[in-house]
């Protein structure tokens, strides 16, 4: 369903992703290839909040209003290749986490029953529990990698006594095997913190990652490179993109960041070359939070994150690697 007429600017009409279709309902998914899913929830932050207010931002953070977008990179519009809609929010309930966790698993499966992509907003990087176990749980058992781009592992076992928070997440779906240790690559960790112990935890369960000093030194794409030969067995790929892998200069509106992290240029290209490489089975992009951002240039850089991921989808399906020429 329209909500918006033709050339309405980002700021005016309804609210969906790049003004693409409003679709509630099971049957309004019908045909979609990918659909936009919001999770509007930060009960699980563990410092600044305002995550819930993500969604909404990264939604309007366009300065263009049509559903059209071609990517001078890979040569492709991917809102005129591929059906996309917005499917809404994930009916989330303030101060009921496993409330909002179990609405999004709702939504999340209702848009794999219509054989579509999710891409969900956040809200808190808790999310990416309900949101990958849902997707796994549609494939066989193991066949689905999840690549991590963030500041922080999100391993630890509990934070603040609660085993439930954005800083758990990824401990959880390898404990509860839901995905294989050896199925998680984390890329653009730094700063202070997980500490050894979660780091020993990672090793001894097959984890890998790729920290920012890394990506210095060798080049954001060598580290691609690696990712892509660690995961080049696996049948299906997930992306968990929390904003504040972007250095603070790039992503201010965050609820944990941490200085000398990765330029908007490296986050893209990384999500350009491993969409267009391996497609995309499911992804989020999490923590922005609007009442910290500056000139909404994390909403902007979460937008564009998720417009990369769209084009390179366009561009696998299409069975090419791109034709960056300019239209005729």
């Amino acid at each position: 369903m329209r909500i918006n007429r033709p050339g309405e600017p980002s700021y005016a009409g309804g609210l969906t992703f790049q003004k693409v279709p409003l679709a509630l309902e099971p049957a309004d998914l019908e045909g979609a290839d990918v659909a936009i899913v919001g999770a509007p929830m930060d009960d699980l932050v563990t410092y600044r909040p305002g995550a819930r207010f993500g969604p909404r931002e990264i939604r309007t953070a366009s300065d263009d209003g049509s559903p059209e977008m071609w990517n001078m990179e890979l040569g492709v519009d991917p809102f005129a290749e591929l059906t996309i809609v917005d499917h809404g929010d994930a009916l989330v309930i303030p101060g009921d986490a496993h409330a909002g966790h179990r609405a999004l698993r709702e939504s999340v499966g209702r848009v794999l029953d219509a054989a579509a992509v999710p891409i969900i907003l956040g809200g808190d990087h808790s999310i990416a529990y309900p949101d990958i176990a849902t997707v796994a749980g549609r494939h066989e058992a193991g066949s689905v990698a999840v690549v991590q781009f963030d500041t922080h592992a999100d391993t630890a076992t509990e934070l603040g006594g609660l085993k439930w928070s954005h800083g758990t997440p990824f401990r959880h779906l390898v404990d509860d095997k839901v995905i294989p240790g050896t199925r998680l690559i984390q890329v653009g960790l730094r700063g202070y913190w997980p500490f050894a112990n979660e780091f020993n935890w990672a090793r001894s369960n097959g984890v890998r990652w790729h920290r920012m000093n890394e990506v210095v030194e060798r080049g954001i794409d060598a580290v691609v490179d690696d990712v892509l030969t660690e995961i080049s067995d696996a049948e299906h790929l997930y992306l968990s993109v929390d904003i504040d892998v972007l250095d603070p200069a790039y992503a201010p509106g965050t609820g944990t960041p941490e200085p000398g992290g990765m330029t908007s240029r490296e986050l893209l290209r990384a999500v350009r070359r491993l969409t267009v490489a391996r497609g995309l089975a499911g992804m989020d992009v999490v923590e922005v939070s609007p009442p910290y951002d500056h000139a909404g240039i994390t909403a902007m850089a979460a937008h564009r994150v998720v417009c990369e991921a769209l084009s390179g989808v366009a561009v696998h399906r299409r069975g090419d690697q791109g034709r960056p020429e300019v239209p005729a």
